[in-house]
């Protein structure tokens, strides 16, 4: 019934949509808003493809995505003989979409005893509050999820878990300040079996002295995971704070440098007009971007849809 309601989707796709719309306001409002008004003419001038670089650029695209982007646009306007401004523009949303096609979201596999799912991330990227919307979007999907709270340098971080598995209801595994992390996911491990969970989402430390520290850590965790659990860890989500654009994205080459990353949740999009720095990210990371934050409050999270996003920035 609520697929015919929403038009072949279910709520949490339809409400999805219209949570992306929405935290894409101030980048549409803004860069996106400009490139709009640059396809309003009658007829494609010659500057236009100056203009619409320079303000893809500023909207956190990047250099290179934007050169490439542009120049399929160009190619294909001239191949197919276009003139009108806004045929260009829909096909520069084709190819933005493109772009974006690889950045489609995981599913979990339901054959799955445990899908265990490693969350990396400096501190101050919002992580600690992803991994709680992380849990309550799979909960709305009936599935039951344990917290492991192993970025055990942060009592701060524990102590935030905690309480937001309160909230929600869901059991967080947590030890000492200072205590062994592998202790912690080897905990976690145990008690999700114990609870028959679909799903265990770890907690990482967000920032280790050395880059050796951290692939030392992880590494670690991995093992301990792979031993309980086949293949484990089956995603290594990056966190990302959306507000600082290309900052971002020279964060996560370091990270990937001693993490091998599976996809980033794209924080705080709603807080900034550079959504265009989701279009980098699968360019130069070569990862897909598999959820983005639309608010602060705990619904606040959604599966990533390249359609929706694209048609989000141009929307009126």
């Amino acid at each position: 019934m609520f697929k015919k309601l929403f038009g072949g989707k279910s709520i949490t796709e339809a409400l999805g949509g219209a949570k992306i719309k929405e935290s894409l306001t101030r980048t549409r409002n803004s860069f996106f808003g400009q490139i709009n008004t640059l396809f309003g003419g009658e007829t494609i001038q010659p500057d236009l493809w100056d203009d619409l670089e320079a303000l893809l650029i500023q909207a956190d695209v990047g250099v290179d995505t934007t050169t490439e982007l542009v120049e399929k646009v160009k190619d294909r306007v001239q191949l197919e003989g276009i003139t009108r401004p806004a045929q260009a523009q829909a096909i520069l949303q084709q190819e933005m979409q493109k772009l974006l096609e690889g950045f489609a979201p995981s599913a979990v596999e339901e054959y799955r005893i445990l899908t265990v799912i490693l969350i990396v991330g400096v501190n101050g990227s919002g992580k600690t509050t992803t991994i709680a919307k992380l849990a309550k979007l799979y909960q709305q999907q009936g599935k039951k999820v344990v917290i492991a709270a192993a970025d055990t340098f942060r009592a701060a971080a524990i102590d935030q878990l905690k309480v937001w598995g309160e909230r929600i209801d869901c059991p967080v595994v947590a030890g000492q300040p200072d205590s062994d992390p592998g202790a912690v996911v080897y905990d976690a491990l145990k008690s999700s079996f114990a609870r028959k969970a679909n799903i265990l989402i770890i907690d990482t430390a967000g920032r280790l002295h050395t880059k050796y520290n951290l692939m030392k850590e992880l590494e670690k965790l991995h093992s301990i995971a792979s031993k309980q659990v086949h293949a484990a860890p089956h995603e290594t989500l990056l966190v990302l704070d959306g507000t600082t654009g290309q900052n971002a994205i020279s964060q996560a080459k370091s990270f990937k440098e001693s993490v091998q990353i599976t996809g980033v949740i794209l924080t705080k999009l709603d807080g900034t007009s550079k959504g265009g720095a989701v279009f980098a990210i699968g360019k130069e990371l070569g990862v897909p971007v598999r959820f983005i934050g639309t608010g602060e409050g705990v619904d606040d999270l959604t599966l990533f849809d390249p359609p929706t996003f694209v048609s989000g920035l141009f929307a009126v």
